[in-house]
């Protein structure tokens, strides 16, 4: 399974000069009016959805006073331009009626300029947990980054960035409810441990009853006293299991429920162990 070549040490102690540098001034950069129209949304923005009343308070702001802070831009093949940072920034000035706005523009490559947008984004905008996470996984994914690694190029302990990784295993209903500001880190965090079903109830306990983020720990420290065990899995269950893992060479788990749905969990440590998982499907 291909995978692209991380940065390494050096290269990210590179990118993390040009941060610094970038960040103190634009000074040193070429300052150029772009038109909306040359401009395209970045590939790695990480940023998923932006409020209508963000846009339109920023869109505001910028009809008052103009684009105050320059959109960070980069060439790209056939002509145009692609976004690095400032997304609000450009949807704004668009909706504010300007068909030019400031920008400073870097060649640096492909894999560089990636980087850059996650972690400026990271740095720069308002992004919900979610997001941050989405962004950070991305880092570590792509780039083939460590966690301490991601967390001195976004400014963050390494526990912090443990943390909101850990939030991408969140279940679909506190996933929601966490974008939409209606749950806090501290609250999705609590409910990590708990089951799908049981994350769905407690999120929407938390929410119906404004509880703080101790009041659910406690609330979640309960929930399973009152719940039967949950029943063993039967003898042939295991044995199918034991069958395909066998099989795959790999460990196998069969995670019935008693409507009859279910989950194959196939287990791997490697991207090479997934190759040869694969190899044995196909």
């Amino acid at each position: 399974m291909a995978r692209k070549t991380g940065l390494g040490t050096r290269g990210l102690d590179e990118l993390l000069t040009a941060q610094r540098k970038a960040s103190e001034s634009h000074r040193a950069e070429e300052l150029r009016q772009v038109p909306v129209e040359q401009i395209q949304r970045g590939r790695y923005q990480p940023r998923v959805n932006i409020r209508a009343e963000e846009l339109q308070e920023l869109a505001d702001s910028i009809s008052a006073q103009g684009v105050i802070q320059p959109v960070v831009l980069r060439r790209v093949d056939g002509g145009g331009y692609e976004l690095i940072a400032g997304e609000r920034r450009w949807r704004a000035a668009q909706l504010a009626g300007l068909h030019e706005v400031p920008a400073v523009v870097r060649e640096i490559p492909d894999q560089a300029a990636a980087a850059m947008s996650l972690i400026e984004n990271i740095q720069r905008e308002d992004l919900n947990p979610l997001e941050e996470a989405g962004a950070l996984a991305r880092l570590i994914e792509e780039f083939g980054l460590t966690h301490q690694q991601v967390a001195d190029a976004v400014g963050r302990s390494r526990a912090a960035v443990s943390n909101l990784l850990r939030l991408r295993d969140l279940s679909d209903v506190p996933r929601a409810l966490l974008e939409a500001g209606e749950l806090e880190m501290g609250h999705a965090r609590a409910m990590l441990g708990l089951a799908e079903a049981d994350q769905a109830a407690v999120a929407r306990k938390v929410v119906n009853n404004g509880l703080n983020v101790r009041q659910t720990e406690r609330l979640i420290k309960d929930w399973g006293k009152s719940k039967p065990a949950p029943p063993q899995a039967s003898t042939d269950v295991r044995q199918i299991e034991t069958d395909l893992s066998e099989r795959l060479g790999a460990r196998v788990k069969l995670q019935t429920k008693s409507n009859g749905n279910g989950k194959l969990v196939i287990e791997y440590n490697s991207l090479d162990e997934l190759d040869g998982i694969l190899a044995h499907i196909k």
